[in-house]
């Protein structure tokens, strides 16, 4: 099993841009879901939410590594999938709402997202369904020429559509990066309370597919693997299964206070916040601490203008307001 470096290949002009604008992204996510649980305990946001708050560099750096006509399939803790590949803030943020102008017409909620326009082929409330949906869009991928990812969590690699969809993708070659955000909890229960081995990563081998650990609060980190298996899913030589190991800041989900996890556990892994480590690196490669904060003020007000529109958006009528998440 190989351990992700960085690429050596990028300039430091390309960088300059790229790193920074993720950053920017990584913020808008986090101000997200901060912003969301807000307004889930104001009594606005129906039904249950899983946030993502914490693992920020995962999405944001796979699928910065994606082109437009790539394709993603994420899971129910999925908002960061969806803004990571480019799906609006405020379409998403009045969809959590429930509101007519949200990315499915405030009809999907917030597990079941779908934004086929920017290349999300669905959030999944299934453990593990994303590995199918984003074998279903590898196929289709290997005739055009794209690339699919599929992410889920530690969890989904004890479900049968991990080791079938694995198989298949190997059988085919399809081009297909499989993503595991290890945040080493399958809801409330340990990974080693309910995963033989501790090698995630390792299991690939069982289907001769490559696969890397990669350090998922590392938003450099995570970009260098991806690329290096998006450039193997291009070349025709299939699929590849990174492991990234991550922390989630908040419970499984809204009812959960996750008091089963041990406070010094908790205390070393906000630490190693993502958010932290990447704005420390950049101000350490150079970047002006000025052009830092304006980005970060940029992925605030952007929230908080995708807030305030959903909060003033009407509620579709089942009458009238047809859903259009299957219109690409």
């Amino acid at each position: 099993m190989a351990r992700a470096q960085a690429p050596e290949t990028e300039t430091r002009a390309a960088a300059d841009v790229l790193y920074l604008e993720c950053y920017e992204r990584m913020r808008l996510v986090r101000r997200f879901e901060q912003e969301l649980h807000r307004l889930f305990l104001k009594g606005e946001v129906h039904g249950t939410t899983h946030l993502c708050a914490g693992q920020e560099a995962v999405p944001v750096g796979v699928c910065s590594a994606l082109d437009e006509d790539d394709w993603v399939a994420g899971t129910y803790r999925g908002h960061g999938h969806a803004l990571a590949k480019g799906t609006d803030p405020a379409a998403l943020a009045a969809e959590m709402l429930g509101r007519a102008t949200g990315v499915c017409a405030g009809r999907a909620g917030s597990m079941n997202v779908i934004d086929l326009a920017h290349g999300l082929v669905g959030c999944f409330g299934i453990v593990g369904a994303s590995m199918g949906a984003a074998l279903g869009a590898a196929l289709s991928g290997k005739g055009r020429g794209g690339v699919a990812v599929a992410f889920f969590g530690d969890g989904a690699t004890n479900q049968a559509y991990f080791h079938e969809s694995l198989n298949f993708a190997r059988v085919l070659d399809l081009p297909l990066v499989f993503v595991c955000e290890n945040n080493l909890y399958g809801e409330f229960t340990p990974l080693a309370h309910s995963t033989a081995g501790a090698d995630i990563a390792g299991r690939a081998a069982a289907y001769a597919i490559p696969s890397a650990e990669v350090d998922g609060n590392d938003l450099w980190a995570v970009r260098a693997a991806a690329l290096e298996a998006v450039e193997r899913a291009r070349a025709g030589e299939g699929p590849t299964l990174l492991e990234c190991l991550t922390y989630r800041h908040f419970g499984h989900s809204r009812s959960d206070p996750a008091t089963y996890r041990p406070q010094e556990e908790v205390a070393a892994w906000l630490e190693r916040d993502p958010l932290a480590i990447a704005r420390e690196r950049l101000l350490a490669e150079g970047f002006d601490a000025a052009d830092v904060d304006a980005a970060e003020a940029s992925a605030d007000a952007t929230v908080e203008r995708a807030m305030a529109d959903a909060l003033a958006a009407p509620y579709p009528d089942p009458a009238t307001d047809a859903a259009r998440e299957f219109q690409p």
